[in-house]
């Protein structure tokens, strides 16, 4: 089926998509996606049928004005029936009403066809397929007709109730597995907020049937739901940008072709946002990466992507599709044991780098934790003299095996820098790798980071030891968790995660403090 989009705020011609069976309207909140939608539901008149379960379960005062709609049947089948009431209070109600109507009317005709003599089958009504499909959903529940009124059971041994006792989401299935069915022949079928109380574990199954059930419709949905847009196969999504209600024109990008640096999900989720973009190491639920930027970097919508060299890759990518999204894009990553050089090199390709070496040292903040201790009503200097000294003794003791690691972390860059070159022959790459070590000198840069770390025991340097001093036990060895009165230093972390939650001044002096490190004033 071909849809026709609205006007576009550029000028240019309004796109046509050809064959569509799938479409998928996503945007951010504000961009006008809701009014894009109504537009697309003029253009294809008659053949509109529009359903959604967050406003059919509840009462709503106005009825559908289009054509085909469930409250237009609805009024149809109570002004021509005597024993159907014409009061219902919710959309959902009717098309239960729309259901055992049509199901008596069907037995009448079966049972006038059999007393007539005619070779007539028990008909297979719609009750009969919403009821089959509903009880694929839900294995344990159980759609019963009896005294002329749908009731419903399940296994746990209760009697029968109504549709009244019904969860949203139990009702939701319900609701779309019903009114599909009623949906014009050929019709396109708009889908509002599709997620709405439907757990994902059923969501994409379901409407996978759904859409079975109907293979002469075309589905458009309008989602905020970026797991549910990326689930559709078939699927042309239409990112709205924003809307010029002056000149009735949207701004919009078909996207029906993904970069292949990125997934599906990916970019859709980073389209939904009108935020620029801000990838991080970690993952979505485990990582303090991603439970933390985000309230740092509020003006950004945060994506976690795994490894480091992903977050470079993503946000070089990012950046070089600008042409195409128009969002601005960053990427965080830990300063690990990377030299000052290879910091403003990232920092160049807009990777933000801090001034510490990982993000549980950002914790140990001066400015943090003087922030923690004031609410906590502790001394700051107290706290802070004594989680300096204490950090910077634990690091005197480490100061050979850390100065180590960081000639390991030069001498593989260099070794990657320096092989990577082209050679004529094996005789010239063996004769460069009997050289690479005099070349390189390991020895005479641990004496070097060796001296610079005894520098900083020696100056109480607190500020450069966070910089070079990777260590996962030191946040909860540093006694700032004890000092501040916490159990754990977990405790601790989520307290100044609730801080930052709670955006007042002691947040504001956090992200100062966190902004700071990064190099960002």
């Amino acid at each position: 089926m071909d849809i026709q989009l609205p006007k576009r705020i550029d000028g240019n011609e309004a796109v046509v998509l050809h064959d569509v069976h799938q479409m998928t309207v996503i945007g951010a909140n504000g961009a006008g996606k809701t009014r894009f939608s109504r537009m697309l539901m003029q253009s294809c008149g008659n053949r509109a049928f529009a359903i959604s379960a967050l406003k059919a379960i509840f009462p709503r005062p106005e009825r559908s004005a289009m054509p085909a709609s469930i409250d237009r049947l609805y009024d149809a089948a109570s002004a021509q029936s005597h024993f159907m009431r014409d009061d219902a209070p919710t959309e959902f109600d009717r098309l239960m009403f729309i259901l055992f109507h049509d199901e008596f009317l069907d037995m009448l005709r079966y049972k006038s066809a059999v007393l007539a003599g005619e070779n007539a089958t028990v008909p297979r009504t719609k009750l009969d397929v919403v009821a089959r499909r509903w009880e694929e959903v839900f294995p344990k529940n159980h759609l019963l007709r009896e005294s002329g009124r749908l009731l419903f059971s399940n296994d746990s041994g209760d009697e029968p109730f109504a549709a009244l006792r019904l969860s949203d989401g139990e009702k939701a299935v319900l609701y779309y597995i019903g009114a599909v069915l009623y949906a014009p022949e050929n019709a396109v079928i708009f889908v509002d907020d599709p997620e709405s109380f439907l757990h994902h574990s059923i969501m994409q199954a379901l409407w996978n049937v759904i859409e079975s059930m109907r293979t002469d419709c075309t589905f458009i949905y309008n989602t905020h739901d970026v797991e549910f847009a990326s689930s559709r196969i078939d699927n042309v999504c239409v990112w709205v940008r924003n809307f010029d209600a002056v000149a009735g024109a949207w701004d919009y990008e078909v996207v029906d072709k993904m970069s292949t640096e990125f997934s599906d999900q990916l970019v859709l989720d980073l389209l939904g946002s009108r935020k620029p973009v801000l990838f991080v190491e970690g993952d979505e639920t485990h990582s303090l990466d991603s439970r933390f930027y985000p309230l740092i970097f509020t003006e950004y919508t945060v994506k976690p992507l795994g490894s480091c060299n992903k977050v470079i890759e993503s946000t070089r990518s990012f950046s070089d599709l600008r042409s195409f999204h128009h969002l601005d894009s960053h990427g965080i990553v830990d300063r690990d044991r990377r030299e000052d050089k290879e910091v403003q090199y990232l920092r160049d390709k807009n990777i933000f780098v801090p001034n510490v070496a990982e993000i549980e040292n950002i914790f140990m903040l001066e400015g943090i934790m003087r922030t923690v201790a004031l609410r906590r009503k502790r001394n700051p200097d107290t706290v802070f003299f004594a989680v300096r000294d204490a950090v910077i003794a634990m690091f005197r003791q480490q100061l050979k095996q850390q100065a180590l690691q960081h000639v390991r972390h030069r001498v593989k860059r260099k070794v990657e820098v320096r092989i990577d070159r082209r050679f004529q022959n094996i005789s010239a790459l063996e004769e460069h790798m009997t050289d690479l070590v005099n070349e390189i000198d390991p020895r005479g840069m641990y004496e070097a980071i060796c001296r610079r770390f005894h520098e900083y025991v020696q100056t109480n340097d607190y500020a450069g030891v966070l910089k070079v001093f990777n260590e996962k036990s030191m946040l909860g060895e540093s006694g700032v968790a004890r000092l501040c009165n916490f159990r754990s230093k977990d405790d601790y972390i989520e307290f100044v995660l609730n801080l930052l939650k709670e955006d007042g001044k002691d947040a504001l002096r956090i992200r100062t403090a966190v902004k700071h490190c990064f190099g960002i004033e």
